[in-house]
């Protein structure tokens, strides 16, 4: 059995996830008696966390919302997340977000674990963020993240197994650089040695990455920065959609807004047209939201049905 106050944290921990726990089922995770762990939800309350009971059969606890915000208790990997999210929000441009994020980045480094701040740190300085919308993909293991970013920073050799879209594997042998979050996806920019040339890699369909221990001397990269790199990777990729979209507005106030995703072209003083080509109309849809004024669609038309549709959305809520 643990100690009281290593059992208390777990306890605690445990509570956090904010989901219902049966009492039996809580002692037995924590390897106490139902009695004791009663006395541990009695100390937990005491310390002002407000812990719900259940009587009867099926009764258990859960951990409600207070006045004020008590300690948290979090793991290794929710530490490292927190502390990655926070560097994010600190260089964003949302008013009262930037300072506030830095103050708690601040009290989270003072007291996170030096093998947590030698990961955090790798994936800080490892990443070019290439603009809005940053990394929320999913089907990426953070852990995978965490290798590719410390094989970056010590210019490491890097092997893992990648697969293509169409659902081939291959295993490849890279000199890593510099890992991306562009359009809501993380990406590997690295020289491949089995290619002689310079690639880049989804992140989310890169598995078992694993540095051989051998250390290499940096190439320059063939573009201005890593992110101009994909984003150059990706414009020859094939787009099935090609949009065109007349606007209400003068040519330099969309490419303020929204000229990080398309092709701005001034019409007259007070009008333009914005180009693209994207696998996804959920895109443009969103960033002609933004522009804030009227604007007409020309092509394509499964544009026009989806802006009608997203409306009509809008109109019910």
């Amino acid at each position: 059995m643990a100690n009281t106050s290593t059992r208390t944290l777990r306890l605690l921990s445990l509570l956090q996830t904010h989901r219902y726990w049966q009492g039996t089922e809580l002692a037995e995770r924590l390897g106490v008696s139902v009695r004791t762990l009663r006395r541990d939800i009695d100390r937990l309350r005491e310390l002002g966390y407000p812990v719900e009971a259940q009587r009867g059969v099926d009764g258990g606890y859960q951990l409600a919302a207070g006045a004020a915000l008590p300690p948290l208790v979090i793991d290794d990997e929710e530490a490292v997340a927190l502390a990655v999210g926070l560097q994010t929000a600190a260089q964003e441009a949302v008013e009262g977000i930037a300072e506030s994020s830095v103050r708690v980045l601040a009290k989270v480094a003072q007291v996170m674990p030096a093998r947590l701040r030698h990961r955090v740190e790798a994936l800080r300085t490892m990443t070019v963020a290439a603009g809005w919308g940053g990394p929320a993909d999913a089907g990426v293991d953070p852990d995978v993240l965490t290798a590719i970013a410390l094989a970056c920073r010590d210019r490491e050799q890097l092997r893992f197994t990648y697969q293509a879209a169409d659902g081939r594997q291959t295993d490849r042998h890279v000199e890593p650089h510099r890992l991306v979050c562009l359009s809501r996806r993380w990406y590997l920019v690295a020289y491949d040695l089995s290619r002689h040339d310079w690639r880049s890699f989804r992140a989310d369909r890169l598995t078992a990455p694993e540095g051989t221990g051998s250390r290499f001397r940096p190439r320059d990269l063939p573009a201005a920065d890593a992110a101009e790199f994909v984003r150059a990777g990706l414009k020859n990729l094939p787009h099935p959609y090609r949009v065109e979209v007349l606007v209400d507005a003068p040519a330099p106030t969309v490419r303020e807004r929204i000229g990080r995703w398309c092709t701005v072209e001034e019409v007259d003083a007070e009008h333009c047209r914005i180009r693209t080509t994207t696998h996804s109309l959920d895109w443009p849809t969103m960033w002609l939201g933004m522009v804030g004024v009227d604007f007409r669609v020309v092509g394509p038309p499964e544009l026009v049905d989806q802006i009608h549709s997203w409306g009509a959305r809008f109109q019910r809520a």
